[in-house]
């Protein structure tokens, strides 16, 4: 590396989705500092989904339970970073700030629209900038900027490797299934699974190959909308890590899904989208990113009811899900696979 090539610290400590949607910024660095030694600081469990990136150099997985912040921040000290970008802002990561000498660029997280949006149903947005395009705030003075491609994720040959083999040994290795997801990290954010059960029995009797997603933590409910999906329906629900999520997606013709990560890493395999959403609204800038995508939502005056969802609807009724029926989804489905 140049003596005088940036070396850049990336800290996005979590989730799925917003790990994913750094990938554009990451991919920008690269191409216009093609010397520059570029580090991704992100928690341990989400570090598959950029360990195999090629656009970086190193990737630290951070276990907060088996390591200090103040050893993490030493070994960060060691590596003298001129350039650190912070695109999570949360305490932990705010905390590096003091602790890590660099210079400290983060990102607007539009707390105070969102708040408005939310609270009294106003939207007071200035610019519909979305979420990935965001994080290039923080690189300023880095000469950076969006390229209007999706974000990206890298499988290792091994993860490909393992998809396949499952996949070819519940017969789907050439089916191109449609990938259901009917899991989300809170309550207000899935389809009912009556709703998703119903979907997969139209979707199977019209001869389509079913591959239900999910953490092993939804299983059952996996299980039984693989089962309503008839003979070409498999639940995957506990069987595939992150690279073997995002491998089996990249062989799938469609993806439904609720506002997740998933749908996010859909996005990153180029993936069509069938997206349902319900507590959220696009306006918060957390749609797919250039992705090819069907939305289906309802126009309540109860809608956005939170940032990221909750465990149950504030007024009982969930109809911002609930009200999506399945023959809706189903035709929707059926558009993007012509």
């Amino acid at each position: 590396m140049p003596s005088d090539a940036p070396r850049i610290l990336l800290v996005r400590l979590s989730s799925m989705g917003d790990v994913i949607l750094t990938t554009p910024l990451v991919r920008a660095l690269r191409r216009r500092h093609p010397g520059a030694e570029l580090t991704y600081l992100v928690k341990r469990p989400f570090a598959p989904l950029v360990s195999d990136h090629p656009a970086l150099d190193r990737v630290i997985a951070y276990d907060p339970a088996r390591r200090s912040l103040l050893d993490l921040a030493a070994e960060l000290r060691r590596l003298r970073f001129t350039h650190c970008l912070d695109l999570h802002g949360s305490l932990r990561s705010r905390a590096l700030h003091w602790l890590v000498p660099g210079r400290w660029r983060e990102y607007s997280k539009r707390r105070l629209p969102r708040e408005v949006l939310i609270r009294f149903k106003r939207d007071t947005y200035r610019d519909r900038v979305p979420e990935p395009e965001r994080f290039f705030e923080a690189a300023t003075g880095l000469d950076v900027r969006p390229d209007g491609d999706p974000p990206e994720i890298f499988t290792h040959p091994e993860a490909d490797a393992r998809a396949d083999a499952w996949l070819r040994d519940q017969g789907l290795a050439d089916a191109r299934p449609v990938a259901l997801v009917p899991g989300a990290a809170h309550a207000t954010k899935r389809w009912p699974v009556e709703s998703w059960s119903a979907l997969a029995a139209r979707l199977g009797a019209a001869g389509h190959a079913l591959l239900v997603l999910g953490g092993p933590d939804y299983a059952a409910e996996c299980r039984a909308i693989a089962e309503a999906g008839g003979r070409r329906a498999r639940s995957a629900a506990g069987a595939f890590g992150l690279q073997e999520t995002a491998a089996a997606l990249r062989r799938s013709a469609l993806c439904v899904a609720g506002d997740t990560g998933v749908m996010h890493m859909a996005s990153a395999t180029r993936t069509p989208i069938v997206l349902l959403l319900g507590p959220t609204v696009g306006e918060f800038g957390f749609l797919p990113y250039h992705a090819r995508i069907t939305v289906l939502e309802r126009d309540l005056p109860c809608r956005p009811c939170s940032a990221q969802g909750g465990p149950r609807c504030p007024l009982g009724h969930h109809r911002c899900l609930r009200d999506i029926a399945p023959d809706e989804v189903a035709g929707a489905a059926t558009r993007m696979l012509a």
